[in-house]
């Protein structure tokens, strides 16, 4: 099921801000940057080790990352965990009664995700990715 912590992913006003902290002052390089329309996202993904960190900046103040701002403003977002099967962990969770925001996983910037409802998870919004080969 769970292979490790994927990346951490954290909320901002603006990418640019914030990378003049975690890319220019502590060095973490750029690994992809992308913007996702149907996720209403702005996002830049950074190395560090093994994993990843993920900022997010919203596209406007109506996508999910927007209205997560207006009630919680910046900070940690999500944490998510790699899998190397994904359909099979969904299904699995699936069948314990897990609230579950993606019923069937779909295309993220990680490659194939899907996110489980923090209603589930104590309060935390957990995503589950399974990287491209």
């Amino acid at each position: 099921m769970i292979q490790k912590i994927h990346h951490v992913a954290i909320a901002v006003q603006s990418l640019e801000d914030a990378l003049r902290f975690y890319r220019d002052t502590l060095g973490l390089p750029v690994h992809e940057q992308a913007t996702r329309e149907d996720q209403g996202v702005k996002a830049v993904v950074l190395t560090i080790g093994q994993s990843e960190i993920e900022l997010l900046e919203p596209l406007g103040p109506d996508t999910p990352v927007g209205r997560f701002l207006e009630r919680r403003g910046e900070g940690l977002h999500h944490i998510c965990f790699q899998t190397d099967d994904i359909d099979k962990d969904l299904a699995e969770l699936k069948a314990k009664d897990v609230e579950l925001i993606d019923q069937e996983p779909r295309q993220g910037l990680v490659g194939r995700i899907c996110f489980l409802h923090p209603r589930s998870t104590k309060g935390v919004l957990l995503e589950l990715a399974q990287p491209p080969e």
